[in-house]
């Protein structure tokens, strides 16, 4: 797949993450197999066509609150480190406490030592954090040939010398970006605002925004400055150091991949629509954006709970409170749902005004403020009842919760919590593969994976 990429047949599809300590979240993986499986899709519809999927590393991110944490059976466990700067340059101290503790959760499991060793391969014996995440993408996925590409390269940044001092100098594409915003304002939540200069100077431990100050350049936070002259030699001599924001970073990415769609998620989506003019005034080919799959997986345990309080899997997706309501009005013997009694009171209102209005139209308005006060307090009555009878119903209320808790950590979705260590452990490689095999290549359905027995 890497040799094929000089051929004019051959094409990309891409999708892009930080280099989150040990995957981050359960869509870090998800992502990446949708990435594949469209490209699969592609060179079976288009066979003369090369389709190589490639994840794109954003190791220059810088912050570690978001990437240097995981969300472990309900704890989050932070890896506990005084580094500074890009993320992916980190070195790999102090990850020895955070495999120990997955190790104490996980090495029970079937595939649980399996993983440890992994972990320790991948981590302790690399240099830094982007070298670690290397080696981990590439031994889940490399067998689909799915290409790993770190932009943190001078070579390959050398190619976006242009559009860089353009920034720099001219400060271009936040005039460019800035215009766009503001035509789309009307119909969508501005995603991401550029800043005057959006590249990062990037060495050692530092990466801070470069901002223009009269006749000089100033590195934020630091005592750096450049004339003119001076940051262009440095950007000649060390390209390297420059580090996209977000708003430069996707046409890096795609000058120097022969690209034509991009997968990412809501957030993603909506700051590359910000871009296409930007795109346009560079002359870069803009990508076919897709929004990439979501699954929630439901093992064996969890199906058996939803079945043995009698609900369905289109049940688990409603508020818990109502999910208790139900259970509730299902399994008491008390009269618990008084609709026939409220719509009966609705009759009777309904009979009232007729009455009064005979006599004063006026008090047709009155009449209906009786029957809105009425109905909210027999609404009021039932909520009490069902209150009432819930309480004993305590064990069915703490499973349900559970069951919410569990499937929807923190009220949001499990793969935006959830890290893909606790099912790899309990059934390997197979777990990848089975969200392979159900992920749409071209769709937007949300997809619920149940284990079998």
């Amino acid at each position: 797949n890497i040799d094929s990429l000089s051929g004019d047949n051959s094409f990309t599809i891409v999708t892009a993450h930080q280099p989150n300590i040990f995957t981050g979240y359960l869509y870090f993986v998800y992502k990446i197999l949708h990435t594949i499986k469209l490209a699969t899709y592609l060179a079976v519809e288009m066979p003369h066509y090369k389709f190589v999927p490639v994840y794109y590393m954003g190791s220059e991110d810088a912050d570690l609150d978001e990437l240097g944490n995981i969300h472990l059976n309900g704890d989050k466990i932070v890896w506990e480190t005084k580094q500074k700067g890009a993320v992916g340059r980190m070195k790999n101290t102090g990850l020895e406490k955070m495999i120990e503790r997955v190790s104490g959760e996980l090495s029970v499991f079937p595939f649980g030592e399996e993983l440890v060793n992994f972990l320790k391969k991948w981590y302790l014996n690399s240099p830094d954090i982007q070298t670690a995440t290397f080696k981990l993408v590439n031994s889940l996925f490399a067998h689909y040939g799915l290409i790993v590409l770190l932009p943190d390269n001078p070579r390959l940044k050398h190619s976006m010398q242009p559009v860089f001092e353009d920034d720099l100098l001219n400060q271009a594409p936040s005039v460019i970006v800035e215009k766009t915003i503001h035509s789309l304002a009307h119909y969508y939540k501005v995603q991401a605002s550029p800043r005057e200069i959006n590249l990062f100077y990037l060495k050692d431990d530092i990466r801070e925004r470069i901002v223009k100050e009269g006749d000089e350049w100033r590195v934020v936070g630091t005592e750096t400055r450049f004339s003119k002259q001076a940051l262009l030699n440095e950007l000649q001599d060390f390209p390297e150091r420059f580090s996209p924001n977000v708003i430069l970073r996707g046409i890096f990415q795609e000058t120097i991949l022969p690209n034509i769609a991009f997968i990412g998620g809501g957030g993603e989506m909506a700051y590359w629509l910000e871009l296409k003019d930007l795109f346009d005034h560079y002359d870069v080919p803009f990508p076919v954006l897709l929004l990439r799959n979501s699954f929630l997986f439901i093992e064996a345990r969890w199906r058996d709970r939803i079945t043995s309080l009698g609900f369905s899997i289109h049940d688990i997706f409603k508020e818990e409170r109502l999910l208790t309501e139900e259970l509730v009005k299902r399994e008491s013997v008390k009269k618990l749902d008084l609709s026939a009694e409220i719509n009966q009171v609705k009759s009777y209102y309904d009979n009232f005004q007729q009455l009064a209005t005979a006599v004063d139209v006026s008090l047709k308005e009155h009449v209906n403020a009786l029957q809105t006060r009425a109905v909210k307090q027999l609404h009021t009555l039932e909520k009490k009842m069902l209150k009432a009878e819930a309480r004993k119903f305590s064990d069915q209320q703490k499973q349900v919760h559970l069951l919410k808790d569990k499937l929807f950590p923190n009220n949001g979705l499990q793969e935006r919590v959830d890290n893909f260590m606790p099912f790899y452990a309990k059934f390997g490689k197979e777990f990848i593969d089975v969200i392979y095999d159900h992920s749409p290549a071209i769709g937007q359905d949300f997809v619920v994976l149940v284990e079998n027995d």
